[in-house]
């Protein structure tokens, strides 16, 4: 097998998804409310996981009623921190020679020949904060910028903080709002 962790993360995205798409998770909703911020810690480490990012949006969308919307959202951007750090650190340093042999493939070669180095440089990367930032599962866009080498840890902290919270906190005002 070419690329067995590539595979195996694949295929535990696959099964998550089988496992959890378009169930209602009652246990972890009621527990997770119940605990306050830390349940809003967690549900914010929940948000940033594709396969529990929906019940995390609704358990968000019930806490906005009962929080600070501010301190809330500050809260749980850190726990969506703190999942895509962990992304972040398992691809780049235990996939890093698969992302070597991946970077030899004639494919890959291809398309960096291809793909103008501006372009690389910052459009991927954008396209991949992009992902952070909305609904789409953060796992693709971490995974993206872990590949690449060229970014800084401290970047990704602070734009994986920033988009992170911003999206939590659109969620908050409209749970606000609307509950």
């Amino acid at each position: 097998m070419k690329y067995p962790k590539f595979l195996l993360l694949t295929l535990t995205f696959v099964l998550a998804y089988v496992l959890f798409a378009g169930k209602d998770m009652p246990v972890l909703n009621n527990t997770l409310s119940s605990l306050g911020y830390l349940g809003t810690f967690l549900a914010g480490v929940f948000y940033a996981y594709g396969f529990t990012a929906a019940p995390a949006t609704a358990i968000l969308l019930i806490l906005a009623k009962d929080q600070n919307i501010l301190l809330a959202g500050l809260i749980a951007g850190f726990g969506a921190l703190l999942a895509d750090l962990i992304i972040f650190k398992l691809i780049r340093y235990s996939f890093e020679d698969e992302i070597k042999k991946i970077s030899k493939e004639k494919i890959v070669k291809y398309l960096r020949k291809k793909m103008p180095n501006p372009l690389r440089k910052y459009l991927l990367p954008a396209i991949a904060y992009f992902i952070i930032a909305s609904p789409l599962p953060d796992e693709i866009g971490v995974t993206m910028l872990a590949a690449a080498d060229h970014t800084p840890i401290k970047t990704f902290y602070i734009l994986s903080y920033v988009l992170n919270t911003a999206g939590v906190l659109i969620i908050l005002i409209l749970g606000h709002v609307m509950i």
